[in-house]
């Protein structure tokens, strides 16, 4: 197995797992749970494929995805009160998410030949548009539209990637060094309160 399908399954099952965790917090059942487990883990992925024409689409073509949701969820069932009780656990899954699908998605893009600009555009769509779903189907506000730093810490990893990976000493370090730097700005907005301007209505 290498490093990156190694990385997508590590992202989808923390994915899984922090939509799992949302539905839980809205009372769904197990099988609407497990809608949003998978709807969180692969609709990125599954937007960013159909725009850049790779069909059929990931999980589609490779039976471990749907595994490794199911895994998520149980995870989430099994470990849940522990999982509650860490009152972080769930921002860091999503967290740990969006790094990984930042990078992933880029690279996956490139190598359909297309433009840095366009890998910029579908990293941060594979890592945040899982989460619109999920939230948009528990009714909730999301994320993105809320003025926190979050798929704006995915632009400022995917700039990282294009970044290290324009300098041939530095590639080995990019996909590494870019999903660390969307981990620690989403986790350094969060600890202290950075947002983006909101736009208001009236003057």
């Amino acid at each position: 197995m290498d490093l990156v399908y190694a990385l997508d399954l590590a992202g989808t099952l923390v994915f899984a797992i922090s939509g799992a965790g949302t539905a839980a917090s809205k009372r769904f059942d197990v099988f609407g749970a497990l809608v949003i487990a998978f709807v969180t883990a692969v609709g990125g992925g599954t937007l960013r494929d159909v725009l850049i024409g790779s069909q059929p689409v990931g999980w589609m073509k490779d039976p471990n995805y749907l595994l490794v949701i199911g895994a998520g969820m149980l995870i989430y069932m099994i470990f849940r009160e522990r999982i509650l009780r860490l009152r972080r656990t769930l921002f860091l899954f999503d967290t740990v998410g969006i790094a990984l699908f930042t990078v992933l998605g880029m690279e996956k893009t490139l190598d359909q030949g297309l433009s840095g600009g366009i890998a910029l555009m579908m990293g941060m769509v594979s890592a945040v548009f899982g989460g619109v779903v999920r939230d948009t189907l528990c009714n909730v506000e999301p994320l993105i539209f809320r003025g926190e730093v979050y798929a704006t810490a995915c632009l400022a990893g995917g700039l990282c990637y294009l970044g290290l990976n324009s300098i041939p000493e530095a590639q080995t370090y990019a996909l590494l060094g870019s999903v660390v730097l969307v981990f620690a700005l989403r986790t350094l907005a969060v600890r202290f309160h950075w947002t983006l301007p909101i736009v208001h209505d009236r003057a």
